[in-house]
């Protein structure tokens, strides 16, 4: 019965995700008349997803705590829901289901690989989550964000020094700090803190002297990363500031001449550094050193190999022979005992996640906050790109996280802040919206009046 059950529950979750998939991309061109039905539609499919997944979880290993910890969740989604829904009626309802989604799939898989990691991760959310609630009404009401760049981007380089000089090392990389028992890994907050710095001194001029400055203080920071061996993260500061430095510019040459410095940086770090040897190597020819360099990488695809299509069931497959599985490689597990379909639509929610930043990117007319969309936006895609590239064999691993999926609480903490200000650039752009209705109200009511007052004279 449990066999059949697991069987049955990865074909409907893989429907359920096309179909909420479909729901999502319609939702971001779909009007407000037509928008409600499909969000309730999305609620059914997501909230199905996650009782089939968690049910065969419980089925599959008779553990009360699975149970119990389902319930937790749902109850918390719920709450989140009707919240957002209160305090911030204008809100986009599609980025928040895209978000719980994305992190109901982490909490399933980490609660079959680890169940004392998949906890710590929910307390991690919860506190998370608070940022939802608090970061967008500063997004939204406070006018003097743009006017502290050099705050941002101080304290984004001091973090980061402090990394390099005292931050302990992690698979040959310089990540985090602890601080009273607390490890941190303070990249994850730089990366915002570095596209407001970013876009405060690119709206302020595009000069040629401006660009030369901000390209110089950008590449301060970037080689403060590649000093502490946190390539991964070096590479997301490098590919955003010149994306944020292209949009600002409209000059294709100052991001073309940054994609050739970039190469040239790139293979300087191959010659000098022997991690990146070791991870160049195992990514042109893992099965050659798969005792040592290649393991992990080989192991990955033996476990995307071995799930197929339509995967193995859930608890069905050993992603635990993976190293690192719950952080770097968690996306092979998911495609493992879930399967590739299910894999790719869940990179389908994220290019949809990224799709309605763009729009509302767009549609900003304040361009400081247009930037600052466009950087935020960027560093989610490129992060999802570097972390699901890195364990499909398609670029050399770089060690990144899948946001709100992989295990991690810098991680998620900045999947939640990045999340938070794009919720308050769409609330800024409904404030816009309105502005604009209420005037032209205003100036037909105007015009009406008169049109009245001639017509009695």
């Amino acid at each position: 019965m449990v066999t059949i059950i697991t069987e049955l529950s990865k074909y409907a979750m893989i429907l359920s995700l096309a179909i909420y998939t479909v729901l999502g991309f319609r939702l971001v061109r779909r009007n407000e008349a037509g928008k409600k039905a499909a969000l309730w539609q999305q609620n059914v499919l997501m909230f199905g997803m996650q009782f089939l997944g968690n049910l065969t979880l419980y089925l599959s290993t008779e553990n009360e705590k699975i149970l119990l910890f389902y319930i937790a969740q749902l109850g918390a989604f719920i709450l989140f829901l009707v919240l957002q829904r209160v305090i911030y009626p204008n809100a986009d309802q599609l980025l928040n289901h895209n978000m719980l989604l994305l992190l109901s799939v982490g909490l399933l898989m980490l609660a079959r690989l680890s169940f004392d990691k998949a906890a710590r991760q929910a307390e991690l959310a919860a506190l998370a989550a608070v940022l939802t609630f608090v970061i967008p009404v500063i997004i939204r009401k406070s006018g003097r964000l743009r006017n502290l760049y050099w705050l941002y981007g101080a304290a984004g380089f001091g973090l980061l020094a402090v990394v390099f000089i005292a931050g302990s090392i992690t698979h040959g990389a310089k990540l985090s700090i602890t601080v009273y028992g607390i490890t941190l890994q303070p990249s994850e907050l730089v990366k915002v803190l570095f596209v407001f710095f970013v876009a405060g001194m690119l709206h302020e001029a595009v000069d040629f002297k401006r660009i030369v400055l901000t390209s110089a203080l950008a590449a301060a920071h970037v080689l403060l990363l590649v000093m502490s061996k946190d390539l991964g993260a070096a590479l997301i500061f490098f590919v955003t500031y010149l994306v944020m430095l292209y949009v600002a510019s409209r000059q294709p040459f100052y991001f073309l001449g940054g994609l050739l410095a970039g190469s040239a940086a790139a293979w300087v770090a191959w010659k000098l550094f022997a991690h990146v040897q070791t991870r160049v190597l195992a990514w042109s020819d893992p099965f050659s050193v798969i005792d040592k360099e290649g393991y992990q990488i080989a192991q990955s695809l033996f476990a995307i190999g071995t799930g197929g299509w339509f995967g193995l069931g859930i608890n069905q497959g050993m992603p635990y022979k993976i190293p690192v599985v719950e952080q770097d490689f968690i996306f092979s597990a998911i495609a493992e005992e879930m399967g590739i379909l299910f894999a790719l639509l869940l990179i389908f929610i994220y290019l949809s996640s990224f799709y309605m930043i763009l729009n509302i990117a767009i549609v900003l007319k304040d361009s400081y906050y247009k930037l600052v969309a466009v950087g935020l936006g960027t560093l989610m895609i490129f992060q999802v790109f570097l972390s699901i590239g890195g364990v499909t064999k398609f670029i050399p691993s770089t060690g990144v996280t899948l946001p709100f999926v992989s295990y991690g609480g810098s991680s998620l903490l900045g999947s939640f802040l990045i999340w938070s200000v794009i919720q308050g650039m769409y609330l800024k752009r409904s404030d816009e919206v309105t502005k604009v209705e209420r005037e032209a109200d205003e100036e037909k009511a105007k015009k009406e009046k008169k049109s009245k007052q001639s017509k009695q004279s």
